[in-house]
């Protein structure tokens, strides 16, 4: 409300602005009265806000008086918009008509998406860059674009000839105003392929506002021609295009489902420091020098993990932020140095809470942006995923599940070495694979198992003559049967078997799996299968370090199961090794989206977990050292989880890699072409810093790109 009462007072109508003055020294007089009834005469402009701060103090000045000025411009400033299934409120300026578009600024009347039939005979103005000129003779055409569509602005053989010279010295992507009179198209001439088709702005006036250079590409082709290096060189120049730009709305409508749906949950937004200290979270950090401190330094954030443990011990029982994180690893096509968020913590809660929460969330995301409805999302375990996948994050639009047959009697009556004295032998089938695989194809295949530690790839064509191929070695032909019909393999069909350790089988053959999905178009970018994965394991041995690792992180809760393992000082290795986490990963089309757990609140869970990290208390104080302090004092029962909207951006859009959903991404070498980051300094800031470069920037540069 004071904001509205601001802008009336900003306003360039000299009649507007006295107006306002006059509804600001009505709002002094309400504000006064409290001070008035309490017998003093003391006002401050603290008050004055703080009365107009309160929701019913406008709306009961609205109420009393609804043909007040005040009243009127508060009613006149709003107006709804419907946007697919939803209605909100928004701001235009004072004075404007009931039918002003919402886009009216003094430079244009309407956006060029917005014009329509009903416009008809309309004086209005646009901007936009020219995205085509035809010129037919007598008669130019100028397609003007903006972010929200494109209009035809007609320039007749009758209007004036200044005009039409200068609509002739428009050229692509030139920054231009039109102004003119809207016109229903004759039916020939409608163009179903814009959402403005129907009508056309005959021209009264072109002026062009701006130039542009030698454009490095086409804005208005698909963009596939222009090479990635390119593009993102000039990313100004590739967020115009279409594709682009609806990826940049995509990603806002997903970032305001969910604020509207946790704000709806009782979530308050919280914001956590970007300076902080440095914390293991399995990746290195972005460092930042403090000049303050010489010899000190700053961690930008991996996470805001501890802190929002503390804003749980601090009360906040229900928080969310949508969070800038940063690691300093290497890069794939949904990766980046500096990454989006959706970081949610809950207080008095157990992991079903958090994985409710968690559904909402992304039910929310997909109805508002793709009007999708989520089925009711399965569950597994992770022992479960591993057994039929190979991997923690399956893609589950389509079968082709893995199949152990370790313990089968045909493989362990076989003779052939690839089988002898393994851990594990797992299978799947390909239906109808035997058709169409190539040996050169079956050979690339080979190669990527090889890239996870299998030794090779044992595979076999069903054919009506038999079973062709190095899996037709594991035994003759009629003893084969069995293991086909276990393994349901029919003519025609392509068997992939691997052998050795039960890791690398898993791995190699459920990323392979994988792969053959997306090869042969079982996996559409269109249809979306979500899954939940629970019970991951709490800890793992790493054998360079010779002790134990968190599989997630040190303040990960065990399953209330396994409490006693874990306390137990007596316990085997085993034990440890087999105790599970109240850990949950959300994975949608073979994509971790969303992953989180339950935290430790118990010291004495903690202590131990310390211990079998081997931290001590020393190093525990100086790497986690606050958040040890406030889980001192009472902390509640608290779990969270935090979404990767990146990568959720990317799957929504169908896109190929995260950097087609980010408005200015990174390159695989961690640089930003079109700002030249990162980039040397002088000397004197590296002084202040007490920083000392041990490489020229030039010289780091060439190094990086070798390695």
């Amino acid at each position: 409300q004071w904001q509205s009462v601001d802008l009336m007072m900003r306003t360039g109508e000299k009649k507007c602005f006295f107006k306002g003055v006059a509804a600001l020294a009505t709002v002094v007089a309400f504000a006064s009265f409290p001070a008035i009834w309490s017998g003093t005469s003391r006002l401050s402009a603290g008050s004055i806000r703080t009365t107009i701060s309160q929701p019913s103090f406008v709306s009961n000045c609205l109420n009393r008086n609804r043909n007040s000025f005040f009243g009127e411009k508060f009613e006149r400033g709003t107006r709804p918009v419907v946007e697919g299934n939803r209605k909100k409120y928004v701001k235009a300026y004072v004075g404007a008509s009931e039918d002003a578009s919402i886009l009216a600024t003094e430079y244009r009347t309407h956006s060029c998406g917005e014009l329509s039939e009903k416009d008809e005979g309309k004086t209005v103005t646009l901007q936009g860059w020219a995205q085509t000129l035809r010129d037919k003779g007598g008669i130019t055409f100028i397609l003007l674009r903006d972010r929200y569509g494109v209009t035809q602005a007609t320039v007749l053989d009758d209007t004036p000839d200044h005009v039409r010279e200068r609509a002739k010295q428009v050229r692509p992507e030139c920054m231009v105003q039109i102004t003119g009179t809207v016109k229903t198209r004759a039916p020939e001439f409608v163009n179903p392929n814009m959402e403005t088709g129907k009508v056309e702005v005959i021209v009264s006036d072109v002026e062009i506002l701006s130039r542009t250079a030698s454009l490095p590409f086409s804005i208005a082709d698909t963009g596939d021609e222009a090479k990635e290096e390119t593009k993102l060189r000039y990313r100004f120049l590739d967020l115009r295009r279409q594709n682009m730009q609806r990826a940049m709305k995509l990603r806002h409508n997903a970032a305001m489902a969910v604020r509207n749906f946790l704000d709806g949950q009782n979530f308050l937004e919280i914001e956590t420091p970007v300076l902080c200290r440095a914390t293991p979270e399995g990746a290195r950090d972005y460092l930042v020098p403090s000049r303050v401190h010489p010899g000190e330094w700053f961690a930008l954030p991996q996470s805001p993990q501890m802190y929002k443990q503390a804003l749980m011990v601090a009360g906040m029982d229900r928080y969310f932020q949508i969070v800038r994180c940063f690691r300093d690893e290497d890069l794939r096509a949904d990766r980046q140095p500096e990454f989006t968020q959706i970081d949610l913590e809950m207080a008095s809660v157990k992991s079903s809470d958090v994985m409710r929460i968690g559904e909402g969330v992304v039910r929310s995301i997909w109805k508002r942006c793709l009007d999708y409805e989520i089925p009711e999302i399965p569950q597994i375990t992770y022992d479960e995923a591993m057994d039929r996948f190979g991997v923690d994050n399956p893609d589950m639009r389509f079968g082709m599940e893995l199949q152990d047959i370790t313990q089968h009697e045909v493989v362990k009556d076989s003779e052939f070495a690839p089988l002898q004295g393994v851990e594990s032998v797992k299978a799947f089938v390909v239906k109808g694979g035997a058709k169409d695989t190539t040996r050169k194809i079956l050979d690339s295949y080979t190669q990527f198992v090889k890239s996870y530690g299998l030794s090779g790839l044992l595979f076999g064509k069903i054919t009506k003559d038999g079973v062709t191929g190095p899996f037709s070695k594991i035994a003759d032909s009629d003893n084969l049967k069995p293991l086909l019909s276990t393994l349901d393999a029919t003519e025609d069909d392509l068997v992939l078997l691997a052998s050795g350790m039960a890791s690398d089988v898993n791995s190699g053959l459920g990323r392979l799996r994988g792969k053959i999905g997306k090869d042969r178009d079982m996996a559409p970018n269109d249809k979306f299968a979500f899954v939940w994965v629970t019970d991951f394991p709490l800890l793992e041995f790493d054998e360079e370090q010779d002790r134990y690792v968190a599989v997630h992180h040190p303040f990960t809760s065990p399953l209330p199961e396994y409490r006693e393992a874990i306390l137990n000082t007596e316990s085997k290795t085993e034990e440890i090794a087999a105790s599970k986490s109240a850990a949950y990963d959300l994975v949608c089309n073979g994509f971790e989206i969303g992953g989180g757990s339950v935290r430790i609140h118990d010291k004495t869970v903690q202590e131990r977990m310390f211990s079998l990290l081997g931290i001590d208390e020393k190093e525990a104080r100086e790497k986690f050292g606050f958040l040890l302090d406030a889980l001192a004092h009472g902390p509640p029962p608290h779990a969270g989880m935090a979404f990767g909207f990146d990568r959720l951006a990317m799957i929504l859009a169908g896109a190929p890699s995260i950097r087609d959903v980010i408005a200015f991404p990174k390159t695989a070498t961690a640089s930003d072409l079109m700002s030249g980051a990162p980039s040397g300094v002088p000397k004197e800031q590296l002084d202040e810093l007490f920083v000392k470069n041990t490489a020229e920037p030039k010289q780091l540069s060439e190094e990086l790109s070798t390695t």
